[in-house]
C-alpha cells in the first residue's frame, strides 16, 4: 500500500520526478507513476529535526523500526539499482511487522539533499544504493545525529559516528569475470563499457583487464566510458565499437545503459557477462554473471539495525564475504578444468597472491 505523503513533498517530488513507497508492490508503483501531482514547482527542502527513533520492543505492539532506501536509478535496470530494491524486499519479507521500509528511486543528484533529508524525519536507517550518494549522505547526515546511515558502493575515509559505508569490492570480481571471458571469447577479443569514469569504476575495468590477460596475455581488451550509466545510445555506441575490432564478449559496470549493450549484442551476435546478480538460464545474451552483493549489504545493513547491532563502519565486501557478497557465476561453455582455474583465480586474490586494485 502507498504511504501517505504530505502535500509538501508530494509537491517536491512530482515536479522532481520521483517515487516515494512504502512496502508496496510493483502494480502499487506503477500507479502512483500514472498519477503525477500537478504542482510545478518544487516546495523548500524540510529542516526540521526528527524526533529519536522509538527503540523496537520485544512485544507483538512494538512499533516497526523504519528505514528509508534511496535508489537514484530505476529499481528494475537489471544492475545496480535492482540488486539493491531486491535487497530491501528480501529484508521487509524476512522482518515482517519488526520492519517497515520505504524507498525513493529516479533521484537527481540535485535532490539527493532533500530526498535524503525527507527519509531522514521519518527512519531509524536511511541507506544511500551508490556512492554517487555519499556526499549527500554525510551531509544530511550532521544534520540528523540520531539517526543512523549507510552508503553501499561508500568509500574509505574519515568515519562518521552515525554513517557506515559498505564497499562491494567491484575490481575484485570483475578480475575474475575478465579471467571468464577470455576463456569464453572465441575471437580473442573482449570488451567493458562503464558509466561514469570515477575510480571504482575504472578501477573494475582495469582489473577486468587484467583478469582477460591473465588467462590469454595476447588478447585483444577495449575499455570505454559513457560518462552516464543510464545512457542507452552511448552504450550501445561502445559496444558497436568494441565488436568492430573483433571483441565478441563484453562487460559493464552500467545501469539502464546496460539496454545499450543488449542491443548491440543481440544485433552481432556476441555475448555478455552480466553484472550483480546471477540470472543463468534466463537469458542465452548472457554467459555468465558477476555478483556484486548491492542487494546483500542493504540486506545487511537493516539486518544489523533490528538486531541492534548496527555500527558506523567502513567494512569491505566483496569475495571473502561468501557468495553472496561476490562471485562468478558461469552459465555454461567452460571445461571442469577451465572452472578450476576460475576457482583457483578467486582464492589467489584471497591470499594476496594477485593483486587487485582498490574500489
Amino acid at each position: 500500500m502507498a504511504m501517505r505523503i504530505s502535500k509538501r513533498w508530494s509537491a517536491w517530488a512530482a515536479a522532481s520526478g520521483l517515487l516515494l513507497v512504502s512496502g508496496c508492490s510493483k502494480s502499487d508503483a506503477a500507479s502512483l507513476d500514472s498519477k503525477p501531482a500537478a504542482a510545478t514547482t518544487a516546495a523548500a527542502p524540510v529542516t526540521e529535526t526528527p524526533a529519536a527513533p522509538t527503540p523496537a520492543a520485544d512485544t507483538p505492539s512494538a512499533a516497526p523500526l523504519a528505514v528509508g532506501v534511496l535508489i537514484p536509478g530505476s529499481k528494475s535496470d537489471k544492475g545496480w539499482m535492482e540488486s539493491g530494491y531486491d535487497g530491501l524486499k528480501r529484508a521487509e519479507s524476512r522482518h515482517g511487522a519488526k520492519v517497515k521500509v520505504e524507498y525513493v528511486e529516479n533521484v537527481k543528484f540535485a535532490d539527493m539533499d532533500q530526498a535524503l533529508t525527507m527519509l531522514a524525519t521519518r527512519s531509524a536507517l536511511v541507506i544511500g544504493v551508490g556512492g554517487q550518494t555519499e556526499a549527500s549522505v554525510r551531509k544530511v547526515a550532521k544534520r540528523f545525529p540520531k539517526v543512523k546511515f549507510a552508503v553501499v558502493g561508500g568509500n574509505k575515509g574519515s568515519q562518521d559516528e552515525n554513517v557506515a559505508q559498505y564497499d562491494v569490492r567491484q575490481a575484485e570480481v570483475a578480475f575474475v569475470a575478465g579471467a571468464a571471458a577470455a576463456m569464453l571469447s572465441k575471437t580473442g577479443a573482449v570488451s567493458y563499457v562503464g558509466g561514469l569514469e570515477i575510480p571504482a569504476i575504472v578501477n573494475a575495468g582495469k582489473e577486468f583487464g587484467n583478469g582477460a590477460r591473465y588467462v590469454n596475455p595476447s588478447i585483444k581488451y577495449f575499455e570505454s566510458y559513457t560518462g552516464d550509466f543510464d545512457d542507452v545510445v552511448k552504450s550501445k555506441e561502445a559496444t558497436l565499437a568494441a565488436i568492430t575490432q573483433g571483441a565478441d564478449v563484453h562487460y559493464h559496470i552500467l545501469n539502464l545503459g546496460l539496454r545499450g549493450m543488449e542491443q548491440a549484442a543481440r544485433e552481432k551476435n556476441t555475448h555478455i557477462i552480466g553484472s550483480y546478480t546471477d540470472r543463468c538460464g534466463t537469458d542465452p545474451l548472457y554467459i555468465a554473471y558477476s555478483v556484486t552483493g548491492v542487494g546483500y549489504q542493504v540486506e545487511y545493513a537493516i539486518d544489523q539495525l533490528a538486531a541492534g547491532s548496527w555500527k558506523a563502519e567502513f567494512k569491505p565486501f566483496g569475495l571473502g564475504m561468501g557468495s553472496q557478497a561476490s562471485d562468478l557465476k558461469v552459465c555454461g561453455g567452460l571445461s571442469p578444468d577451465q572452472l578450476g582455474k576460475l576457482e583457483a583465480i578467486e582464492k589467489d586474490i584471497l591470499s594476496g597472491k594477485i593483486k587487485t586494485l582498490d574500489s
